[in-house]
C-alpha cells in the first residue's frame, strides 16, 4: 500500500510546526512583556506653590523672604537626593522671581536648568510634561491660583481645593501611569 505524499510529510512537519508555534507564542509573550514594561511606567509630577515672598519689596515680582529661602532649601533637601534613580529629571517654573527662586536650590543641587513656562494654560503644561517626560519625575513650581488647575489637568480630578493665600506648604504628587487612572496625593511640607 502506498501512502500519498502529503500524508507522509505530516509526521515530519508536525515537530517543525510545533517548534514554530512555540517560538511564535514565546515571541508574542516576549513582545507582550516588553510592551507591558514600557507602558507600565508612571510619570510622577510634584506640584508646589512658590515659597513665601518678601512683603512690600519688589512690586509685583518680589524676591523670597527668609522664610521662603528656608522653604526652598527644605524642598531641595526633600527632592534632591542624587543617589536615587528616580530623582527629579526636569523642573518647570513661571517667569516670576519667587517661582524661579523656589526651584533654584534644587536645580543647582541636581544640575538642572529650570524651564520657564507660561502660567496661563495648565492643560498645555500638563500635556507637555506628560509627553516630554514620560516615566520621569518632574517638579512644577506654580502659584496659589494655578496649582488646582495644574493638578486637575494632570490627574483628571475636577474638585481640587483652592490654595489659601497664606498656604505655602501644600505639595501635590500626581502619578500618571501609561495604563490606568492617575492618582493625586496632597501633602504638607
Amino acid at each position: 500500500m502506498t501512502i500519498p505524499g502529503n500524508l507522509q510529510r505530516r509526521p515530519f512537519l508536525a515537530p517543525i510546526g510545533l517548534v514554530a508555534l512555540t517560538a511564535t507564542a514565546g515571541g508574542l509573550i516576549l513582545v507582550a512583556a516588553v510592551w507591558f514594561s514600557v507602558t507600565s511606567t508612571s510619570t510622577t509630577v510634584i506640584v508646589v506653590r512658590h515659597a513665601p515672598q518678601m512683603l512690600g519689596v519688589g512690586g509685583d515680582d518680589p524676591p523670597l523672604g527668609a522664610e521662603g529661602e528656608a522653604r526652598a532649601a527644605s524642598l531641595a533637601r526633600m527632592l534632591g537626593d542624587t543617589r536615587l534613580k528616580s530623582r527629579v529629571a526636569a523642573i518647570y517654573v513661571t517667569d516670576k522671581l519667587r517661582s524661579r527662586s523656589t526651584a533654584a536650590p534644587l536645580a543647582q543641587m541636581l544640575g538642572i536648568t529650570p524651564e520657564v513656562v507660561a502660567e496661563d494654560d495648565p492643560r498645555a503644561l500638563a500635556h507637555r510634561v506628560l509627553h516630554e517626560h514620560s516615566g520621569d519625575t518632574i517638579l512644577i513650581v506654580g502659584h496659589g491660583n494655578t496649582l488646582p488647575a495644574i493638578v486637575s489637568a494632570l490627574s483628571g480630578v475636577d474638585d481640587i481645593p483652592a490654595v489659601e493665600p497664606s498656604d505655602y506648604a501644600t505639595l501635590y504628587i500626581v502619578t500618571v501611569p501609561r495604563i490606568g487612572r492617575p492618582a493625586a496625593l496632597r501633602l504638607k511640607y
